[in-house]
């Protein structure tokens, strides 16, 4: 049984910082993309940040040089650092892990994932 957990959001002010981790159980991630999405109040679900197998990353523009995607293989875990953070960040914030992709192709495509996580809220004001 796979399973994703996220953790580390809450509420923070315009300007701070945030580090999220999604730790997972039941599957290796080390050869697999894995990514970092977010659905903010009205919008559709949208692909935030990728890393995979070689640790190469991919940013959304929105958040590009603000925000640092890192994962840690031996304990199976994806990371969000979230600095320099905006209004417009808020939103909850899951992760997701590809089942047979090594590398991740920037597009954030749902079907290029087979494991997500439930979401930690991140709120800034």
């Amino acid at each position: 049984h796979v399973q994703l957990v996220e953790s580390g959001g809450g509420s923070v002010q315009a300007g701070g910082s945030l580090r999220l981790s999604c730790a997972v159980s039941g599957y290796t991630t080390g050869n697999r993309c894995m990514a970092w999405f977010r659905q903010r109040p009205g919008k559709e679900r949208e692909g935030v940040a990728e890393i995979d197998s070689r640790g190469e990353v991919d940013y959304a523009d929105s958040v590009n040089g603000r925000f640092t995607v890192s994962r840690d293989n031996g304990k199976n875990t994806l990371y969000l650092q979230m600095d320099s953070l905006k209004l417009e960040d808020t939103g909850m914030y899951s992760c997701a892990v590809s089942g047979w992709m090594e590398w991740c192709s920037g597009t954030y495509r749902d079907h290029e994932f087979d494991y997500r996580g439930r979401g930690t809220q991140v709120t800034v004001s």
